[in-house]
């Protein structure tokens, strides 16, 4: 495998592009494999970036400037002890540029602390990254980025591709009248709403857009009602490329009832807002694929799913509010995704003791389940009869679960899980609990059995969606 062409190599190592750990180890067989990792190491080096690497990627950056502005900063000793010559041009292979992360990491570790000779190395720095040989398809700004970029022919070449834009609605005028002028396919656009000092250029350059189809409003429980609407009415010009939509707050207008082909809607609401909530009930959304929804009532969320015509492969309800979360409403909701839902693959649920036996019907009905997310939300719930039911009921598509609870099932209870489980396809079971101790003696004992393939118990307030991969 070693000896693979340079093209399929490229093709292999695009498909684990986010397994850094495994693309690392690759830069190691041989010179081939580590010029065909580089590249797609660094077409995000801004990605998931910790503190104390920040330091490092800073010299790296800077150790590819010109010999004129090594020289035009040199007084301010960014080059000591880091003048190696680079056995890659790094920068090059850059496909997203993140504005906010280069001013911070040239302000917080290079210790200058004047404000003039700060701009000064900042701008060094853009007109490596911003010139004719740079070509970025991902561009993030928001509100702290305060430098100028000026309407250059590089600017406008190094732009031209944009695919995704991410930027607060306070974006500066400089950068959103090059955008403007030199950006017209967006697909993806993701907008932070400001309380105040909103560019009204924003507007303009979204409807500029002629392939929009992925937007994301994100945006706290003040802002400017009269901006925002108009941001909306901006929108809806859209309406029949939007396939994609991600809202934190109510809407001002009937903007999700002109997206008639969406295919994935997000939701989310703050608990001031709940009340206003039932304009979601007579939405009805025919080719919707994808709900994600955090804090919305229940009442809405079945009226959704009952509105929708079955192409809905992918449920997840992230917290449901428990105003009226009572016995018939909670069977109601399972009830809806079983009857509305045949092809669902992937399914994060809130469980009590009231609904389990519609969640055994749930089970038997959908049969290309695949992932299970169960939230339980219950003090005194029934491990026993949910394992039975997942161990009697899953179809054999469905192996991948992940259960978030207060506290672990007793050591019976996952014995009787696992030994019912026997002749099955191997589980991967993820727990996010308090304690998170469980004995780990039994698990590689199942592991050895072939019951158990993956198994990983954490703390419930880290991040639910950390652990193993699910694809």
């Amino acid at each position: 495998m070693s000896n693979l062409n340079s093209d399929v190599l490229y093709l292999i190592f695009e498909e684990i592009q986010d397994d850094k750990n495994t693309l690392y180890s690759c830069l190691l067989v041989n010179k081939p494999w580590c010029e065909t990792t580089v590249p797609i190491l660094w077409k995000n080096p801004w990605k998931n970036l910790k503190e104390k690497n920040e330091k490092l990627l800073s010299k790296v950056i800077i150790s590819h400037l010109s010999n004129v502005s090594r020289n035009k900063i040199r007084e301010y000793k960014l080059l000591t002890n880091f003048y190696k010559k680079l056995s890659f041009n790094y920068i090059r292979y850059c496909r997203h540029l993140n504005l906010d992360i280069v001013q911070r990491i040239i302000i917080n570790n290079n210790d200058i602390y004047e404000k003039d000779k700060n701009l000064n190395v900042q701008n060094e720095v853009l007109n490596l990254l911003i010139n004719e040989n740079m070509k970025y398809t991902h561009l993030y700004i928001y509100q702290n980025f305060d430098s100028q970029i000026h309407l250059t022919h590089e600017a406008k070449r190094c732009f031209s591709e944009i695919e995704f834009l991410s930027c607060s609605t306070g974006i500066k005028d400089n950068i959103i009248s090059i955008l403007t002028e030199t950006c017209k396919s967006i697909k993806k656009l993701e907008l932070f709403i400001k309380l105040v000092d909103n560019n009204y250029g924003i507007v303009k350059f979204i409807e500029a857009q002629t392939k929009l189809f992925d937007v994301g409003l994100i945006r706290t429980f003040y802002y400017d009602g009269t901006f925002y609407e108009i941001l909306e009415n901006s929108l809806i010009k859209h309406a029949s490329t939007i396939q994609y939509f991600k809202i934190t707050r109510r809407p001002s207008t009937n903007i999700l009832s002109s997206f008639i082909n969406l295919k994935e809607l997000e939701l989310t609401c703050a608990a001031q807002c709940v009340a206003s909530l039932n304009y979601l009930e007579n939405l009805s959304f025919p080719f919707l694929q994808v709900l994600k929804s955090n804090n919305i009532p229940i009442e809405a969320l079945t009226s959704l799913i009952m509105n929708t015509k079955g192409f809905l492969v992918e449920i997840k309800l992230d917290y449901i509010r428990n105003d009226r979360h009572d016995e018939i409403s909670n069977k109601k909701l399972i009830q809806v995704i079983y009857q509305n839902c045949p092809n669902i693959k992937y399914l994060k649920l809130i469980i009590s003791n009231c609904g389990i036996l519609e969640f055994e019907t749930l089970l038997i009905s959908c049969k290309y389940l695949k992932v299970l997310y169960l939230i339980i939300d219950d003090n005194q719930f029934d491990w026993n009869k949910l394992f039975e039911i997942l161990s009697k009921s899953s179809s054999t598509s469905l192996f991948k679960f992940k259960l978030y609870s207060d506290s672990l099932p007793k050591l019976e209870s996952f014995k009787l899980f696992f030994d019912n489980w026997k002749g099955r396809h191997p589980m991967f079971l993820q727990i996010f609990s308090d304690p998170v101790s469980i004995d780990s003696r039994m698990i590689e004992r199942y592991k050895e059995e072939g019951i158990i393939k993956k198994f990983d118990c954490m703390h419930w307030r880290r991040k639910r969606n950390e652990g193993f991969d699910w694809t």
